[in-house]
């Protein structure tokens, strides 16, 4: 019994050194040609949520990591005692998803989070460290596995948008998304001419505008804990 224990013990504290341990990533000055070429380097996003809370999404440029080029971004969720903040970190090309960190809290829990995405082998990883328990996940799918976070910023990137566009996209789960139509959609920065996008099966509705910004200007998700994220600001920093 007192081996099982040491065991498990060793698991967990090696969990949670490759959370706290993982290599940390090299900005790339904000001033070289890379970052002048990342269209979003300095974005921050704000939402407001419904029925309560906020997010905040952060585009902090390209930076360097075991010698390759990835995309870094943070999207916090604050909603009542929950706190999420998520450190994401994508391919700069695909805005496919290569690791995502969690630091959650909703008091008094507290938990951390790894997403590790393999873009190649089309599997994800999850390992969750809660205090003194670790479980991981595996998933495999049959192509690659988006994000839920970053998926409306790779919508946004299409360069050619009409009613009737859609792509598959696994979550892990596999959906359809489609243009349905293309509306004008009222939050609280403004009115906005968007395309309006939705899940097959449905789970969620996406507007990205129809403008050179291509905002994600409102996220809906379904299901018991439906929320609704609606645009509150945007500026860029340099």
């Amino acid at each position: 019994m007192l081996k099982k224990i040491l065991i498990l013990s060793l698991i967990i504290a090696a969990a949670a050194a490759a959370f706290y341990f993982w290599p940390r990533a090299k900005p790339i000055a904000a001033n070289s040609a890379l970052q002048a070429n990342n269209k979003f380097f300095g974005e921050r996003i704000v939402y407001a949520i419904k029925p309560a809370g906020t997010s905040e999404y952060n585009d902090l440029g390209l930076v360097d990591l075991w010698g390759k080029k990835m995309k870094l971004a943070t999207f916090r969720t604050k909603v009542l005692n929950f706190d999420d903040t998520e450190t994401i970190y994508s391919d700069p090309e695909t805005l496919l998803p290569i690791r995502v960190e969690r630091d959650i809290a909703m008091w008094p829990i507290k938990e951390n989070i790894i997403e590790d995405y393999d873009a190649k082998n089309y599997s994800l990883v999850i390992k969750k460290i809660k205090k003194k328990d670790s479980e991981e996940q595996f998933f495999k799918a049959d192509g690659p596995i988006h994000n839920a976070v970053i998926l409306p910023f790779h919508l946004r990137t299409i360069p050619q948008l009409d009613i009737g566009w859609s792509m598959r996209i696994r979550l892990p789960q596999e959906f359809e998304v489609k243009v349905v139509s293309i509306e004008e959609v009222q939050v609280p920065a403004g009115k906005f001419k968007a395309y309006h996008f939705t899940s097959i099966p449905y789970k969620f509705d996406i507007w990205i505008s129809a403008d050179e910004l291509r905002l994600p200007v409102k996220i809906k998700g379904a299901g018991g804990l439906g929320y609704t994220m609606l645009l509150k600001e945007r500026s860029i920093k340099k």
